[in-house]
């Protein structure tokens, strides 16, 4: 049995990627896109046509529109594949902007629902803004299910539970990236990774965190660097993984054990804890690797969103 056979005993794999035509090969059950995924897949010559051919359809419509149902276009590609979800992202750019969150939100659902999508075989992604996660929450009363992404501290991940989120997404990687930064000369590898990765370290806490008071939003760790990362983390509900990544899970067949379980966690004597928006704020402020991760995300994800846009209208 290879590795990643193993870990689709424990969790659900999901694919990171909106390169479609490499999907088939993993069988993932659920697959994730980003503006930078669709921004790196559009520019390759296999989607070139499907690019076109979007832009074709509607021409003269406003720009975030055509943008829209780009996204929604890699959607359905990758939903022909897999049998699970796509998460389909809201501009980062509305990421303080609960109300126009929302409305992107119905947006993106009514064009899937246009091609025959059913609402449950879509998450709307979102960024894990104190605005955004209360986006979300109007979008799940409303029947939407939302993906919290750009997640990168307890607190965020607090707040989501309470706005009963689907899923989150904590940035194993990223999370990895700034403290390893951060120590410079004095980071020893050996001894901050698996089980004491600072990223492996922050989903264990929310996902027992999670699992002991109930809460039933499902925790899906993302961004990954290593399979390491990964390996220290079956068990998590879901697991977001690159293609790269995927491809070197299939080639082991070294042995995989469960290193996070529910009944375990719901044994815990954890804290019960709870945010109002002062209190989300402060605690995310106090948290330094958080509030630089997530502005970094938001003007990256916004960045390639603005390449995205020029791309479309030099077709």
């Amino acid at each position: 049995m290879t590795q990643l056979d193993a870990l689709k005993q424990f969790t659900t794999v999901v694919a990171d990627t909106g390169d479609f035509r490499q999907l088939a090969q993993f069988k993932p059950q659920d697959a994730t896109t980003n503006p930078s995924l669709i921004l790196k897949a559009v520019q390759k010559a296999d989607y070139a046509p499907l690019m076109q051919d979007t832009v074709g359809r509607f021409k003269g419509r406003a720009l975030d529109e055509i943008m829209d149902r780009l996204l929604v276009r890699f959607g359905c590609e990758i939903l022909s594949i897999i049998p699970g979800r796509v998460s389909t992202e809201v501009d980062a750019r509305l990421s303080f902007d609960t109300p126009a969150t929302v409305t992107r939100g119905e947006r993106l659902i009514a064009l899937y629902q246009a091609e025959g999508i059913h609402i449950d075989r879509v998450l709307v992604k979102v960024a894990a803004t104190w605005e955004g996660i209360q986006a979300a929450r109007e979008l799940e009363q409303r029947g939407i299910h939302t993906n919290l992404t750009l997640l990168f501290s307890f607190c965020q991940a607090v707040a989501c539970g309470q706005a009963r989120v689907q899923l989150i997404s904590p940035f194993v990687g990223r999370i990895y990236d700034w403290y390893k930064k951060s120590a410079g000369s004095g980071w020893v590898e050996a001894a901050n990774a698996g089980a004491n990765d600072p990223g492996v370290k922050s989903v264990r806490e929310i996902y027992n965190h999670y699992k002991h008071f109930g809460i039933a939003t499902e925790v899906m760790g993302a961004s990954f660097r290593n399979v390491g990362q990964i390996t220290a983390l079956a068990g998590c509900d879901l697991l977001t993984i690159s293609p790269e990544l995927l491809a070197q899970l299939a080639a082991s067949d070294a042995p995989l054990e469960r290193a996070l379980d529910a009944q375990a966690a719901a044994a815990l004597d954890l804290p019960a804890v709870s945010f109002d928006e002062a209190g989300f704020r402060y605690a995310l402020n106090e948290d330094a690797m958080a509030t630089e991760k997530l502005a970094e995300g938001i003007r990256a994800f916004a960045l390639d969103a603005l390449k995205l846009e020029q791309l479309l209208l030099a077709v």
